[in-house]
């Protein structure tokens, strides 16, 4: 069902979204708020279903408001920066699901809003899994002991959405990995991008030149 609207060019979903908060500059709520409302018009109002999606996952599941935020968090390198300001991540995705409702009844009226329900591949989801543990040291370290922007807890919270949605859960990984700047070797991205393959996802998801990639790297 998510299929017609994966494939657009761009990052899809809710890490888009991070990503044009993280290099679109924003610091603040109302900044934050003119990406929200403006993400779900993007490609004629295709953009809308899967950041619905996404959001409604995460809204459904036992992810708590802290674990939402240090997602956000480390995607965004701490733009738009919840805890500062003193915003609950479950409001502020309830805040993005109606953006996206409002834009998806702009063409259909009768719209209700349901979480998509993506078949789930057991292998890839433990592949999914594994990336995060195996990488994981690394992007704790630089997002835990960050000099500037510092951020615990980010793998857990990963972890956990995993057994939400594996094909989420990696998108986020990748935009963490990419938030914070954290080195991964040319070997860790060719598995990135097979994977995303696996997923369904478009070499484009994976690859937006964000990575920082050090072919001298072994692993």
């Amino acid at each position: 069902m998510a299929q017609p609207y994966r494939h657009l060019g761009v990052d899809i979903g809710l890490s888009g979204v991070i990503k044009w908060i993280n290099i679109g500059g924003a610091n603040s709520e109302a900044a934050g708020m003119r990406v929200i409302t403006s993400s779900p018009d993007q490609f004629e109002g295709a953009y809308a279903h899967q950041l619905l999606w996404d959001c409604l996952a995460l809204l459904e599941s036992p992810l708590s408001s802290r674990d939402i935020e240090i997602l956000w968090l480390a995607g965004t390198f701490r733009a738009v920066d919840l805890e500062e300001l003193g915003i609950d991540g479950r409001d502020w995705l309830s805040r993005i699901v109606e953006s996206c409702v409002e834009r998806i009844r702009h063409d259909d009226p009768s719209y209700t809003p349901t979480a998509a329900t993506p078949e789930v591949d057991e292998v890839v989801k433990e592949a999914v899994r594994t990336e995060i543990r195996s990488v994981g040291p690394a992007l704790e370290q630089a997002t835990a002991h960050n000099s500037f922007n510092p951020l615990a807890g980010v793998v857990p919270a990963l972890e956990q959405v995993v057994d939400v949605d594996p094909d989420l859960a990696f998108r986020l990984l990748l935009r963490a990995l990419k938030g914070y700047f954290v080195r991964i070797s040319e070997v860790r991205y060719e598995r990135y991008l097979a994977l995303g393959d696996e997923l369904g996802l478009g070499e484009d998801v994976v690859d937006d030149t964000d990575f920082n990639i050090w072919p001298e790297m072994n692993e």
